[in-house]
């Protein structure tokens, strides 16, 4: 064989290299028009205002602390306990907003005594709180740790934003708070709970938004999948039935100012997503979008549903009905709020049960999110996703 034949063949042998720059176009991914909630409300919310954001470091925190440098915050104070993410997110914006008052603050949100300190020198007017502990399978190998930073974190921001008058608290939720089957969406709606029993106790509006899973954040299956993509596979999923409704980053943290701006005080915000997207496609369409062909120069691998996952996330519990606000991709899930004794009770009960073994853990946060089902098999009882029902009061 001629030198040249060794060549072709040798070459021909070789995996394809995928184009990951075809990658960077995450919002294509979806299939559908971007959502822009862009809206003079809410420059009137926040322009000059004093904005703390928690988890300011993290995916969903940075891109609110971008998307509210945009209407000129009198302030804006990065909360992050991560001293990496906080440098980060803190040197891009001086760069991009120069002249904003930014206030780069290292804590941890379940540190009441710091917490205090800032809500006392800063005296925040809006609160974005998206600090949490979010990865499924960690949250259910740490239970404890999903109750003390997604519960007992949000109810020292809720307490401090009450005490010293915030206007405006905005809890950053999650659709797998509904029926939920993990420790993660169990904790997000014991959060829930404790921020609606704060509503209508003192001057400041509480209010929670729900979204589905962040396209592009870090943890997400996109990263993921680029990775493996990356390095020739396989592409893991762990169902070929699994589906998941997804928004952008941008989406998301605008939704999350919206609901501020709208909010009157103890409603559960949702965006409406459009349809739920299979995994298995978005895999298969990444792989395509990089040049590559699944079962010649790549695979994708099923390595089955790990703890706490849903085949289909919902977006509302049984029997509830979403009615329509001002814009009309964002909805009010109208459930049944707890009072502000329940939530005392049930941050006291989950304060006792922190550092103990699982069982306690999650027999404690049953007690007060029954739908909570962390037992029952996600494989017979989901059925596919419903569309949102929307119910339009009479004029």
């Amino acid at each position: 064989m001629g030198l040249l034949a060794r060549l072709l063949k040798r070459n021909a042998a070789r995996p394809a290299r995928p184009n990951l720059d075809a990658l960077s176009d995450i919002a294509g991914l979806l299939n559908r028009p971007a959502i822009s909630l862009d809206t003079p409300e809410l420059q009137s919310f926040l322009a000059g205002k004093r904005v703390m954001v928690t988890g300011a470091g993290g995916s969903i925190g940075s891109e609110i602390c971008r998307q509210v440098a945009r209407f000129c915050p009198g302030r804006l104070i990065l909360v992050e306990r991560c001293e990496n993410a906080l440098f980060e997110i803190d040197s891009e914006l001086r760069g991009r907003y120069l002249g904003t008052d930014l206030r780069p603050c290292m804590a941890d949100v379940t540190d009441e005594r710091r917490i205090d300190t800032l809500f006392r020198e800063h005296r925040p007017q809006v609160v974005f709180h998206c600090a949490a502990h979010k990865h499924v399978p960690m949250m259910e190998c740490n239970p404890g740790e999903a109750v003390k930073n997604n519960v007992l974190g949000t109810a020292v921001i809720a307490d401090a934003a009450a005490e010293y008058a915030t206007a405006a608290m905005v809890l950053v939720s999650t659709d797998k708070a509904v029926n939920p089957t993990s420790v993660m969406g169990a904790s997000k709606r014991c959060a829930e709970l404790y921020v609606q029993g704060m509503s209508g106790h003192s001057q400041t509006r509480f209010l929670s938004v729900r979204f589905g899973n962040v396209i592009g954040s870090s943890g997400s299956v996109v990263p993921i999948f680029k990775r493996q993509i990356a390095a020739g596979g396989p592409v893991t999923i762990t169902h070929a039935e699994m589906r998941r409704y997804f928004m952008t980053i941008p989406e998301a943290a605008q939704l999350v100012m919206q609901a501020g701006a709208i909010g009157k005080g103890g409603e559960i915000f949702l965006l409406d997503m459009g349809e739920p997207v299979k995994i298995i496609d978005l895999a298969k369409a990444m792989i395509a979008k990089s040049g590559l062909v699944e079962g010649r120069d790549i695979d994708i691998e099923v390595t089955g549903i790990r703890p706490g996952e849903k085949l289909f996330e919902e977006l509302s519990c049984n029997n509830e009905v979403a009615v329509t606000t001002s814009h009309p991709k964002i909805a009010i899930w109208r459930l049944p709020p707890a009072s502000e004794t329940q939530a005392r009770l049930m941050l006291s009960r989950l304060s006792e049960v922190t550092g103990s073994p699982r069982t306690a853990v999650v027999a404690a946060i049953q007690a007060f999110v029954p739908e909570y089902l962390p037992e029952q098999s996600v494989v017979e009882t989901q059925k596919p996703a419903t569309q949102m029902r929307l119910h339009r009061p009479a004029a």
